[in-house]
């Protein structure tokens, strides 16, 4: 179907004519940009037109307009309903728009840019079927004009107030011919034709300018107070002489006892006829705030994306045994964020962004156990042996997709509480849409371009409005982002990098997951809402139809004011529209569908799956950014630098064995560009309790340093090697055991031993009340180098104990509202649309006593003797019929379909409304009519 031509003299009655006029692309792209409406899909255009102006999907709609495009719904709301495209562009330019090219409306605008942007805005309404009709006749939709228009108690985003009829209603006829004979005009006989000559006279520029040049200057003053908003003031008993006089003359008209308004069509009058005191048709430019070289640039981002890597790695290295408790609310207590941020020698605020990150990309969550902590998951384990640049496209996708929000850490929410780091209340679900925002605008710079963050934010502002008044969510959202990309090394000194610009290449994200499939409530009505797999199939004759306050005075104050389906392959390789009927109806279980109808069985290929062309996109974008970090990362090395000072020196990151086995063998004491590893006989024993001997570690750094082994540190690792396990402790319920019993008698008389309580049993053996574990802890405190023993006396080797929770995956974005549909589904939605809407307009041929019944849109009443005859009727001519038909759950649906075969207490039938063949119980049908076009 074409589109109405725009400004023709046949423009739709209604916003469903409207709707059905568009063609198949257009009503997808309508369902595209307004995914509500897709829940649950709508029976037919009726429905779809009834949706759309909802007040909750209106309101929806409204917030995703860009400034221009809400100034403009904003200026129909107070400009005559229907208003034709001239009087819109009158209300956007304001008088200036009669003077040319060279003249400007509000604060700097140009009246040309105002006349370039405005077809864009309209179309854009035009589009969201928030604005229906011709260019000659343009209605706003009814519930946007009332939310967008003037009201007592809620003053339109314009300014402006009411009209002078609405204004006038209700006031005594006297009354107006009073107001008529102060304005210079002549009485009229009735109060609608003395409202219409007060009309006239404020929207005559000459006889408005001939009027205010009486009007003494107090009273211009009043007027401008009021001009642009709030219009209305409250005055007292006695009014002051100038308001007095405005009142007199209908440039001030009562709204109540005490509260006087500014009628609409003066306000116009003295704004020069603009709506808005400042248009803005052109988006904010994003500028520059300062230019480095782009390798700067990406060098600067290379090195934070590794230090945002080794960041992680050290959190969840430091929780590598189990880390803190869950709090029984959920989330990580302020004294463990505390802890966490000490560890990371990072502040608060910093540590809630690594530990969210890392919970996003699934590498850290809760164990689950009854004593719930938090523990890396085995994702993490596989993410550690990813090459490096791989390891942060996971991190980075991760947090371009999540909506978790760690600025929130630290906040309170709505009942007073603290949000805590790891918590279930930090998801917000407009984040990922505004990080892909910011950081594209960032791309839209030059390369190495650094932008200011402030006109980053005008931006944003214009683009959402009604989401953005400088202190709102959204402008928080960016804010973090900016900080946020730098953290993890998306941007280099505030400019956005090349590998950055690669991984930006990603389709964006549809703001939540969710299936496709999901049913929607029962809708009005009480018929239950349509799945998606149910739309497709709801497509037979889809095909053919898409085809064919101020205070005024002294003592005056101011007034209080998701998961695809698969599809069989229909002609030409598209999928079907019986493609999606396989998906799980209710009542699958028991063998028949949920509403009586049973489909023949047919043997159908295997589902195959089309090219998936997002994640084709995916994965190019990751192996984009993937090549170009590798280039600039460090690779790692093979050796150290060890120093006679007991000290060993990485100069870069360290391949991955090396830096495990040094990390037990020494303490980091320093990083940066270099680490800096110290050997104490603490770390030489914990090598040694790890089942190290010393031969083997004496090996280990020579192998691996690229200087001579000094003296000392050969002499500690001898030292502390000979000592090792001198001593032995067991479990009886603990004892020491050792051959030379002048140490343990030495031991017996420390004085720092007086707490684990020991007692010699035997010249070569203590026994302890403590546990062998504190029993090891204490001695070792002591100075000595015991070892554990088991029950058969071999040395226990003890090795760090590795933690992990049970398979995790990473936590699911928060949808804001229903996802975006793809194209099968919004395929399929436009022809179980257009097929219901064939089947609620279909010309019917009823019986004469149905008449009635047909014209008033009820389902068609027949006996069963009726019905019957008439079904095998049409079986054997192949006519068509128009059925009521009430499924198991009671739901009541209009059917056309033609019959084939009627047997048993079963008709089976071509069901034009589902594209396919069906058999139908004969008692769950209410009545049939033939079709007046039997070749429907």
């Amino acid at each position: 179907m074409g589109t109405m031509p725009e400004g023709s003299g046949g423009s739709p009655r209604t916003l469903a004519e409207a709707l059905r006029a568009r063609d198949d692309e257009n009503l997808a792209a309508l369902l595209r940009a307004r995914p509500d409406l897709l829940s649950p899909v709508p029976n037919d255009v009726t429905q779809l037109a009834t949706r759309a102006g909802t007040r909750a999907s209106v309101v929806r709609a409204l917030e995703r307009l860009d400034r221009f495009a809400l100034q403009t719904a904003e200026a129909l709301a107070v400009a005559p309903d229907p208003a034709p495209y001239d009087a819109l562009l009158a209300l956007l330019t304001g008088d200036e728009g009669d003077a040319g090219y060279g003249r400007t409306s509000g604060a700097g605008t140009s009246v040309r840019d105002i006349e370039a942007a405005l077809p864009r805005a309209v179309a854009l309404l035009r589009d969201q079927a928030l604005v229906w009709g011709g260019n000659d006749r343009l209605r706003l939709v009814r519930t946007a004009r009332e939310l967008l228009a003037p009201s007592p108690t809620r003053p339109s985003p314009t300014g402006l107030g009411p009209t002078a009829a609405e204004a006038t209603a209700g006031m005594s006829p006297g009354r107006l011919q009073e107001i008529l004979a102060a304005a210079g005009l002549a009485t009229t006989h009735d109060p609608v034709s003395a409202v219409a000559a007060l009309t006239a006279l404020f929207t005559d520029r000459a006889r408005m300018g001939e009027l205010l040049d009486t009007a003494p200057p107090e009273a211009l003053a009043v007027l401008d107070r009021l001009v642009w908003g709030p219009p209305y003031g409250e005055v007292t008993s006695a009014p002051t002489p100038p308001v007095q006089w405005l009142r007199d003359r209908g440039l001030l008209l009562p709204a109540s006892a005490r509260t006087v308004v500014l009628p609409r069509e003066v306000a116009l009058h003295l704004r020069a006829g603009r709506a808005h005191r400042v248009p803005e048709p052109v988006p904010p430019a994003v500028a520059p705030g300062a230019q480095y070289g782009p390798q700067v640039v990406d060098n600067a981002a290379a090195g934070q994306a590794y230090t945002a890597l080794t960041t992680v790695e050290d959190l969840l290295k430091d929780w590598h045994e189990g880390g803190p408790p869950v709090l029984r609310a959920g989330g990580l207590s302020v004294r463990d964020l505390k802890r966490t941020a000490l560890a990371l020698d990072t502040t608060e605020q910093l540590a809630a962004f690594w530990l969210e990150l890392a919970y996003a990309a699934g590498l850290l969550a809760s164990d689950g156990e009854a004593d719930e902590r938090f523990a890396p998951t085995p994702a993490y384990d596989d993410w550690l042996t990813l090459p490096t640049a791989e390891r942060w496209v996971v991190l980075a996708t991760a947090w371009l997709t999540s909506t978790r929000t760690s600025g929130l850490v630290g906040a309170q929410d709505t009942k007073g509480r603290t949000l805590a780091a790891l918590g279930p209340d930090l998801d917000r679900s407009a984040a990922p849409e505004v990080r892909h925002r910011v950081l594209r605008l960032l791309s839209t710079l030059p390369a190495g371009a650094a932008p200011d963050p402030e006109t980053i934010l005008s931006r944003l502002r214009w683009e959402r409005p009604l989401r953005g008044d400088g202190t709102d969510l959204r402008t928080r959202l960016a804010t973090w982002t900016l900080m946020e990309s730098e953290l993890l090394g998306m941007t280099g000194r505030a400019a956005l990098s090349a590998h950055a610009r690669a991984l930006l290449s990603l389709p964006e994200t549809d703001g939540g997951t969710g299936t496709a499939e999901a049913i929607s409530p029962a809708g009005a009505g009480g018929r239950p809402g349509r799945t998606a797999t149910e739309a497709a199939s709801a497509a037979g004759t889809a095909g053919a139809a898409s085809r064919s306050g101020t205070a005024l005075d002294g003592s005056a104050r101011p007034a209080g004011g998701g998961t695809r389906t698969e599809a069989w392959p229909g002609p030409g390789g598209a999928p079907g529209a019986a493609a999606a009927q396989a998906p799980a109806r209710a009542g699958q279980d028991t063998g028949a569908p949920a509403d009586g109808v049973t489909p023949p069985t047919a043997a159908r290929p295997g589902p195959v799956a089309p090219q998936d062309a997002d994640a084709q996109a995916r994965d190019a974008a990751r192996a984009r950014a993937v090549t170009l970090l590798a280039a600039l990362l460090p690779e790692p090395l093979d050796h150290v630098l060890l120093q006679a000072d007991l000290t060993a020196v990485a100069p870069g990151p360290l391949e991955r064995p090396l830096a495990e086995t040094l990390a037990v063998l020494a303490d980091v004491e320093s990083k940066g560009g270099a680490t800096v590893y110290r050997f104490t006989p603490g770390s030489v024993r914990r090598a040694l309790d790890a089942g190290r001997s010393a031969s083997e570690l004496h090996t280990f750094l020579a192998t691996h340093s690229r200087t001579p082994v000094p003296q000392p540190l050969s002499y500690l690792i001898d030292d502390v090697a000979r000592r090792h396990g001198h001593l032995r402790i067991g479990a009886a319920s603990a004892y020491v055991r050792c051959d030379d019993d002048a140490l343990l008698g030495e031991i017996l008389a420390d004085k720092r031993s007086q707490g684990l309580r020991l007692r010699r049993l035997a010249p070569t053996v203590l026994s302890a009340q403590a546990d062998p574990a504190s029993l090891l802890e204490g001695l070792r405190a002591m100075g000595y180098a015991p070892a554990a023993e088991s029950a058969e006396g071999d040395v226990l080797i003890t090795r760090a104990y590795a933690r992990r929770t049970p398979p995790r995956t990473a936590p699911a974005p928060v949808p804001e509202g229903p996802p975006v549909p793809d194209a099968t589904l919004l395929g399929a939605a436009v022809k179980a649309i257009r097929a219901g809407d064939l089947a609620a307009t279909v010309v019917r041929k009823p019986a004469p006593e149905q008449a009635e019944a047909v014209r008033g849109g009820e389902l068609p009443r027949t006996t069963p003797a009726e019905t019957l005859a008439t079904v095998q009727a049409a079986a054997l001519t192949g006519s068509a019929l128009w059925i009521g038909y009430v499924n198991a759950d009671g739901a009541a649906s209009q059917r056309v379909i033609a019959p084939v075969r009627v047997e048993g207490g079963f008709v089976t039938a071509y069901d034009h409304t589902a594209d396919e063949v069906r058999t139908y119980p004969l008692h769950r049908i209410t009545g049939v009519a033939e079709l007046a076009d039997e070749s429907a």
